[in-house]
């Protein structure tokens, strides 16, 4: 693979219309080529006799059943409510309906 030198990056600043100074750019050249490098390192650790994982460790649900328990009517629940109207909670308008 290619080196990323500053030259790539500023032509694909300019393609993105990204305005960058001189020492962004060697910056960022210099931190993509590190990120690439770390990339093929991992790529590189992966063979045949390794399966692909999503996780190394075997995951297992944690979630219990649902079981349908008590619940408050909608007169019960909105007799806590500050303001309620036609069955329903009655909250201050925040979009501008005009």
């Amino acid at each position: 693979m290619s080196a990323i030198t500053r030259e790539t990056v500023a032509h694909l600043a300019e393609l993105a219309r990204i305005e960058m100074k001189d020492d962004e750019l060697s910056a960022l050249a210099s931190e993509l080529e590190i990120i690439v490098e770390s990339v093929k390192s991992v790529s590189d650790a992966v063979s045949d006799d390794i399966p692909a994982t999503s996780h190394p460790l075997p995951l297992q649900n944690v979630f219990r059943e649902d079981v349908v328990g008590e619940t408050l009517t909608a007169e019960e629940a909105l007799d806590g409510a500050p303001d309620a109207e036609d069955g329903k909670f009655k909250v201050p308008a925040i979009l501008d309906e005009g």
